[in-house]
């Protein structure tokens, strides 16, 4: 109980240079406005309104309570000895001037907890969705990793025990099983690894320099062709050169994740089509299929991680549900967003976008 109670104390009074000097630089920038307005401006000004959006901006890009209660204080000073008559004088006597003061201090105390409260509710509310996310991912892992794993051991072990009884055709059906389900769990592995990456560092790693568009689409289908040869993908690309601010490994990861839905997960398709178009202010990436679509009741929760549909059978490996999580993952780093519906003409359509000025994460 006691280290809880030092580590919440420790949070709120955080000392942080970063922090101190952001403080400073707005109270000086205050003044400084604060100062031109006398010079210039006739008529009364209202210094104490000003610095109370100073007050503000700080406790919002700051951490803990320390900086805006600082702030909060150096501001009545402020205020009073130097916009105060008589200047460059602290008087707290004049007539009514405590009323003041006083009104100032709580408003901008106050000001400043509730912006601390409400960044406070917005980590509780982000590391909510990350343990839910957790939880999916722990749950959907839970089950594919199993199943791949017997089957390997399975195989192996009808191959080391029945050597000598097992024609030449049934041995390689059974390595090739044994390498099919090994490539899978080694790119379950990545997948589950992206999202470790994005999870610890919420993006700070990601590395986006300019790449055109269409390297990233085609270089995706060659990669995908390597492993389903016998599925042909229509890609459509602008004419005009696209180039879009992104981490191009990861953005490649996300378009092989939406093709291998589409072949493994799309029942009946004949077709894949990859479409690139340009959006203005972004760059939207289209994987669509004409095969059976997506259950509606699966939409909602489609990208959480580990979804399945009704009929699903306990031995269905290929669960879609990992992928499209580190999709999400990925996209949302990058300052887009992905959604997936099915098509009018029959099939599934998943959709990201990608801004082509970089934003802030």
């Amino acid at each position: 109980m006691k280290k809880e109670h030092d580590r919440k104390i420790k949070k709120y009074f955080l000392f942080s240079v970063r922090d101190s000097i952001l403080s400073l630089e707005i109270l000086a920038a205050t003044t400084g406005l604060c100062f031109l307005l006398r010079m210039f401006v006739e008529g009364p000004h209202d210094v104490s309104v000003i610095f109370i959006l100073a007050v503000f901006l700080i406790a919002r890009f700051t951490q803990g309570y320390f900086y805006g209660a600082a702030a909060s204080l150096i501001a009545v000073v402020l205020v009073n000895y130097l916009f105060t008559y008589p200047y460059y004088h602290l008087n707290f006597t004049l007539t009514g001037y405590p009323v003041t003061i006083l009104c100032m201090l709580v408003v901008a105390v106050t000001t400043s907890m509730l912006t601390t409260q409400i960044k406070e509710q917005s980590e509780i509310r982000v590391e909510a969705e990350r343990e839910k996310m957790r939880g999916n991912l722990l749950r959907a892992v839970s089950h594919d990793l199993r199943t791949p794993l017997t089957s390997i051991f399975g195989a192996s072990s009808a191959i080391l025990e029945n050597h000598d009884l097992l024609s030449e055709r049934e041995r390689l059906e059974l390595v090739s099983g044994i390498r099919e389900d090994s490539q899978w769990l080694i790119r379950m592995v990545e997948n589950l690894l992206t999202v470790t990456r994005f999870d610890a560092g919420t993006g700070a790693s990601l590395t986006k320099t300019p790449v055109p568009a269409e390297e990233v689409a085609a270089e995706a289908v060659q990669k995908f062709n390597k492993r389903f040869p016998e599925r042909h993908v229509s890609v459509a690309v602008p004419q005009e050169l696209l180039m879009v601010r992104m981490d191009a490994m990861l953005i490649e990861q996300v378009l092989i994740n939406l093709l291998e839905n589409a072949a493994l997960h799309a029942v009946g398709a004949a077709q894949i089509w990859l479409n690139v178009t340009d959006e203005k202010q972004n760059v939207c990436f289209e994987v669509a299929d004409d095969g059976c679509g997506i259950e509606k009741s699966r939409l909602p929760g489609l990208f959480d991680g580990g979804v399945r549909s009704a009929q699903s059978h306990s031995d269905d490996r290929r669960n879609m549900g990992i992928g499209l999580s580190v999709c999400r993952t990925i996209i949302r780093a990058h300052g887009g967003e992905i959604t997936a519906s099915n098509r009018k003409e029959g099939g599934a359509v998943f959709r990201f976008t990608l801004p082509k000025e970089d934003k802030a994460l």
